[in-house]
């Protein structure tokens, strides 16, 4: 599949619901009794760290669908094998991993924000190995039709440095903050979020 066709097939099943599958709806309840059963267990941090994470995901796919509309197309995009398009660049299916990947990988951090391990400070240690393993993961999923770095200079390691050290950074450090800290962080990027979408998935209809 060339650039073109894979940026068009995109684009036609962008927001259609034609490809909705019911498997969807587990994969929600699922998210919900995750973040509920973290709720009962009044574990704030890691809630904390999983909406860090989610809002800089939205921030960066709504990115991603700008410069599709203003150079023709994404640096990444979803062609195809999801049952449902949000933006050129996510299926339901990740949105959904994204959602739990802060909260999730959370629990690996040490008790200790200030410890160092191998001379790193843990926090940006544990960021930066997560980056690793979410960008090893993203070769194999270049490798398959539903997911396509579409500029050949887009790969495994600007998406390791340029999305997902932020995507980490964010989770694991917002983990440690006050909660008047986490709040402000995490509602900024929300409503920024929101902001955009409105303006420009909405208003606008760019992406």
């Amino acid at each position: 599949m060339n650039h073109p066709e894979v940026t068009q097939m995109a684009l036609d099943i962008l927001r259609k619901g034609d490809n909705f599958q019911w498997y969807v709806i587990a994969f929600l309840a699922l998210i919900v009794y995750v973040y509920m059963n973290e709720i009962s267990n009044k574990n704030w941090k890691g809630i904390a760290a999983g909406l860090a994470l989610y809002s800089v995901h939205w921030f960066y796919e709504i990115l991603n669908a700008l410069i599709q509309h203003f150079s023709g197309h994404a640096l990444w995009t979803v062609p195809t094998g999801t049952a449902f398009l949000l933006l050129i660049g996510v299926g339901i299916e990740l949105s959904f991993m994204f959602s739990i990947a802060g909260l999730v990988m959370s629990k690996i951090l040490p008790a200790d924000p200030k410890l160092k391990l191998l001379g790193i400070n843990n926090r940006l240690l544990f960021a930066v190995g997560n980056a690793a393993f979410f960008s090893i993961v993203e070769i194999f999923l270049a490798r398959t039709p539903a997911f396509v770095w579409v500029y050949p200079w887009w790969g495994a390691f600007p998406v390791f440095v340029t999305v997902y050290i932020p995507f980490f950074l964010a989770a694991f450090y917002c983990y440690d903050w006050k909660p008047k800290t986490q709040i402000a962080f995490i509602g900024t990027m929300a409503a920024l979020d929101a902001l955009m979408l409105f303006v420009f998935a909405g208003l606008l209809q760019w992406i």
